[in-house]
């Protein structure tokens, strides 16, 4: 029998031998992966990009802004491509699918995270700005999941659509955002007889309150959402995109149809932030 303290050892040895597998492994749980994200040059899009090419995928990066695109591919480095366009252009949305079939040989994994927020009076709002935010959040992630389908056929994958707490709970002057987010969980739901057949999981998560780069300086957000979340604050872009990856990964591959919230439980409390 090995002395006390020989026994630790060996434990802590067998303990950081186990941690440096499940890394390796981890590290490439995506490594056969072509993953396109959407509205991915920052926040939780590009921070989803990040931990997938860490773990192995080919990610084609899609943002409406070029510059922004470009320069979340240079943070990320290899494996990932930017092509820029308008992400509810539904001629752009089959170029981009090409392209990452052109460029990785098929398409696995799509992830519609591209959306416009337009607050708004709900007796003053425009008929264009619902037509935007129905374009973007709504068409978008439509003929994305179309696209991407058509690819998937063959060969099976994973395709996640964005909603958001304010699909479940109603958020002052965000009418037409929370109806889009609502509809994208029963899109995932109504495409689960369409795409079983073929090997293809659909679902949604539902980010709350998170910390963005367009967020992070507002103390008011970060004080609001700090008191009102049960859980003491706001989400990070980890938080999510840990979601996110967990979605589209193999340990999730019996899931379908199906909507993951992340909100540190203020969807079960909902004290409104105003």
């Amino acid at each position: 029998m090995l002395p006390a303290p020989h026994i630790h050892h060996v434990f802590a040895a067998r303990q950081q031998f186990a941690a440096t597998i499940k890394n390796k492994m981890y590290s490439h749980e995506f490594s056969n992966e072509v993953a396109i994200i959407t509205g991915a040059g920052q926040g939780i899009g590009f921070e989803i990009a990040k931990q997938l090419c860490l773990k192995g995928a080919s990610v084609v990066l899609n943002d409406v802004d070029e510059k922004l695109a470009r320069d979340a591919v240079a943070k990320i480095g290899q494996n990932c491509i930017a092509v820029a366009g308008d992400a509810a252009d539904v001629s752009f949305i089959n170029s981009m699918v090409d392209e990452a079939v052109k460029r990785f040989g098929k398409l696995s994994i799509a992830i519609a995270n591209a959306g416009i927020t337009l607050f708004g009076d709900f007796f003053e709002y425009k008929a264009e700005a619902l037509q935007r935010v129905m374009n973007v959040n709504l068409g978008g992630s439509f003929f994305l999941a179309q696209a991407a389908a058509k690819q998937m056929k063959q060969n099976g994958g994973s395709i996640l659509l964005m909603s958001s707490v304010t699909g479940h709970q109603a958020h002052k002057d965000l009418a037409a955002y929370g109806m889009t987010k609502a509809a994208l969980e029963m899109l995932a739901k109504a495409l689960v007889v369409e795409l079983s057949e073929f090997n293809i999981s659909i679902n949604t998560i539902a980010p709350g309150a998170t910390v963005t780069e367009r967020t992070s300086q507002d103390q008011a957000y970060m004080d609001t959402w700090k008191r009102i979340t049960p859980m003491g604050r706001a989400a990070t872009v980890e938080d999510i995109a840990n979601a996110a990856l967990f979605m589209v990964s193999p340990a999730s591959r019996h899931i379908t149809g199906q909507s993951l919230v992340i909100d540190g439980g203020w969807t079960s409390v909902s004290p409104s932030p105003y």
